[in-house]
């Protein structure tokens, strides 16, 4: 009989060792509830459609590390809500038409090469999400495309209008319709004022720890600030890429992946610092008008070098 007890959660430091009473299963719980009012903003703005591509991908994820443990022959882990919190967070990051293929081979995506491939939930060097999202990005470029897939709402996506009509085009748009997500975006993720709050209570729940986000965003603002001294009429305002898109949905629930961030003070600094200028850099000279996940993903690889950083243990020389 497989044991349906939640497993422990490990941080991975130095001795002495002690646990801190949490678990995977508690974690998922907690992130899962924190984004619950985000998404039930994003069912109000975006209707029935929003519904159907929450509930796709959070099944097909579930369902797909079901099988592929399987295959494996590994115990159903299903009950930690692991594979279920990734298929959420890759649908926050969709359009809310996304077409229903669309959404079930990404969430299938995340959970095979996002985690299987590397042995499950513990063991990827990737955030699984972003990893599902840039495969969709890469091969169906015309359904990701929000302003494309979103034309019954007369609203306007920021980051697009920026990217190909220049600064001028968002010169109408206000901070305070970014925070309260009165423009079109990803299903979630442009709701920036309810996953700001998401990302706080859990930064309070100590799920999280501050520096990686609080890094990624000063990254983002810092480097976002030097294209706009150079030329204000050319690049947008640090605020503005601060609120805009996938960036406050990426520093709380992106980068802070378990198992594909750093766990030490200043390579989780370091990692911030990294991926948020990555963020601008994509935005500025890539051709996807947010592009963040490809940030995550970069940031990502670097992980491994960055933990290299780390201090002495007691008593070492």
């Amino acid at each position: 009989m497989v044991s349906q007890q939640s497993p422990s959660l490990h941080t991975v430091t130095a001795p002495p060792f002690w646990h801190s009473g949490r678990t995977v299963t508690g974690d998922m719980y907690r992130l899962l509830v924190a984004l619950v009012p985000a998404a039930l903003l994003g069912v109000f703005r975006f209707g029935y459609d929003a519904v159907t591509v929450l509930a796709l991908a959070g099944l097909t994820a579930v369902i797909t590390e079901a099988l592929i443990q399987r295959l494996m022959d590994q115990s159903p882990s299903a009950h930690d809500f692991t594979a279920l919190a990734d298929g959420i967070l890759l649908a926050f990051l969709l359009p809310a038409t996304a077409p229903w293929w669309l959404v079930v081979v990404g969430s299938a995506v995340t959970i095979i090469l996002g985690r299987m491939v590397f042995g499950g939930f513990g063991g990827s060097p990737v955030c699984a999400p972003a990893v599902g999202w840039c495969v969709l990005t890469v091969s169906w470029p015309g359904y990701m495309d929000l302003n494309g897939m979103l034309l019954r709402w007369d609203l306007v996506e920021p980051l697009s209008e920026l990217k190909y009509f220049g600064v001028e085009a968002i010169s109408g748009i206000s901070l305070s319709s970014l925070v309260f997500g009165q423009n079109l975006g990803a299903l979630g993720a442009s709701q920036t004022g309810l996953v700001l709050a998401a990302g706080v209570a859990l930064l309070c729940m100590g799920q999280i720890r501050w520096y990686i986000p609080i890094s990624y965003l000063a990254g983002v603002f810092g480097t976002a600030l030097i294209y706009w001294l150079i030329d204000p009429q050319l690049y947008a305002a640090p605020l503005f890429h601060l609120l805009a898109g996938t960036t406050i949905f990426t520093a709380f629930f992106l980068l802070p992946y378990p198992s594909a961030s750093p766990v030490f003070r200043i390579p989780m600094i370091l990692f911030g610092l990294m991926a948020g200028a990555l963020t601008i850099l994509i935005r500025v000279y890539g051709i996807y008008p947010d592009g963040t996940p490809f940030a995550v993903l970069l940031a990502n690889l670097c992980t491994p070098l960055l933990d290299l950083i780390q201090p002495k243990p007691f008593g070492g020389r």
